[in-house]
């Protein structure tokens, strides 16, 4: 928690200084585009590439791959640098970190580093040509282009170079569906990555955990294209003037970008309210568990789900999928994460709601709020490039800047810190009932 929090506001003296700036931005907004970076949010409230200088550009980036890898796995990376092999405390700090299954931590970093340069390096090679190709940019900014959108996509941080984002390709096939694909891989998580490697094709071998990611991340990126498609089909603000084929293309990019990242190729201003409302729910639920994602996590939606069916219709039966029961301390965990998540976002609503301009509607500053604590990165923007949250007085920044290292870090992590280890007890009390 304090790690993120130094490296955030190492980034916010940095981006503050004038090499990194050509506009005369305040310590705040520095500050709120550190945070944003280095939880890999996206939301801004000033403009990437007309706000910040090409070093500034580099800070950004910068913070958002050591955002995406993990502050522990950067210093655990660090350490072996220095020496051959990590302490048993360090090893188990990295495993807490990355929710990794061993302590065997120098091979797997190791592995995790390998597929991280080799995917952000397809994904920056193909949207380079597609930017030199496709757009007005020689082939200086289109490396430089490729390069910051391949590592902005994997991280699910959503910043881009072009300040209406990707909606100037939103007919390019190529570059939605790279993104989209750089953006699914980082959100499943580096355990499921590296499972994946190893077991290849195997997947009767894969893990409980990874069998959950996958399906469940297949049936969440297929739903909300559904939903979004059906709601948004005919709206002439949004999909309404474009061809089947594109609607379909968008309805896919987006509902992939809902959950983890903050790319858009379209304006979320002309969204209906409806579907400013499911997709609220889809960034609350996020990605992957020690992925590049934030928010409640895919498996602990799955758990919970599951475990609702089986105290529903299977009396006496201890849940289970995939020929696998779920243990009762993961799913009383999962229920603690719900209930602490909804807290955080609720609470910081009615804070930004009582706080801020009363022209805003509840179901936008809601929207904003489950895009900070998901570490999305979508708005229905200030009217121009940058996000509602521009609108917000330092207080209500504030909030978002707490909420985006809340969902970075972890709702247990975050609660941790804020209430402190509580005194054991070694006695039981006698079993009272509750009716429910």
């Amino acid at each position: 928690m304090f790690g993120y929090i130094l490296i955030t506001l190492f980034g916010g003296i940095t981006l503050y200084l004038p090499v990194s700036n050509s506009v005369n931005l305040s310590f705040i907004d520095s500050l709120f585009t550190s945070t944003s970076a280095t939880c890999v949010t996206g939301l801004i409230v000033t403009s990437t590439p007309n706000s910040f200088t090409f070093f500034g550009e580099a800070v950004i980036l910068t913070l958002i791959q050591i955002g995406g890898l993990g502050y522990m796995a950067i210093m655990g990376i660090f350490v072996l640098l220095l020496r051959d092999s990590l302490s048993i405390h360090e090893r188990r700090m990295v495993k807490e970190s990355m929710d990794l299954p061993t302590l065997d931590i120098k091979t797997v970093i190791y592995k995790i580093i390998a597929l991280i340069f080799i995917v952000e390096l397809i994904g920056a090679i193909i949207l380079t040509f597609e930017f030199y190709n496709h757009g007005e940019y020689n082939w200086k900014s289109a490396i430089w282009f490729g390069i910051f959108h391949s590592i902005s996509a994997f991280n699910n941080a959503g910043f881009s170079l072009f300040d209406p984002n990707m909606i100037g390709y939103q007919s390019n096939a190529t570059v939605l569906i790279t993104l989209s694909f750089l953006i699914i891989i980082g959100g499943l998580g580096y355990f499921v990555l590296v499972e994946i490697f190893e077991k290849k094709r195997m997947f009767w071998r894969y893990s409980l955990h990874s069998k959950i990611m996958i399906y469940g991340s297949i049936i969440l990126i297929l739903l909300g294209a559904f939903l979004f498609l059906s709601l948004e089909w005919n709206n002439p603000k949004t999909i309404g003037a474009m061809s089947w084929e594109d609607k379909i293309l968008n309805g896919l990019f987006l509902s992939v970008n809902f959950r983890t990242s903050g790319f858009n190729s379209i304006d979320f201003s002309g969204l209906k309210e409806s579907s400013l409302f499911f997709s609220t729910a889809f960034m609350l639920i996020g990605g992957g568990q020690g992925g590049t994602a934030g928010g409640i996590k895919v498996t602990t939606i799955a758990v919970l789900i599951i475990a609702s069916f089986y105290f529903l219709n299977s009396h006496n039966q201890k849940p289970s999928i995939f020929k696998r029961s779920i243990e009762q301390e993961t799913i009383n965990k999962s229920i603690a994460i719900i209930m602490f998540a909804s807290f955080f976002v609720f609470s910081s609503t009615l804070l930004l709601v009582e706080t801020q301009n009363k022209d805003i509607s509840l179901l936008k500053i809601l929207f904003e709020v489950a895009s900070a604590f998901g570490t999305v990165g979508l708005s229905v923007g200030n009217g121009d490039i940058a996000s509602l949250s521009e609108k917000f007085n330092d207080f209500g920044k504030s909030i978002i800047i707490l909420l985006m290292l809340a969902g970075r870090v972890g709702v247990f992590a975050f609660t941790f810190v804020l209430m402190g280890k509580t005194e054991q007890k070694h006695f039981n009390y006698p079993v009272g009932k509750v009716i429910i």
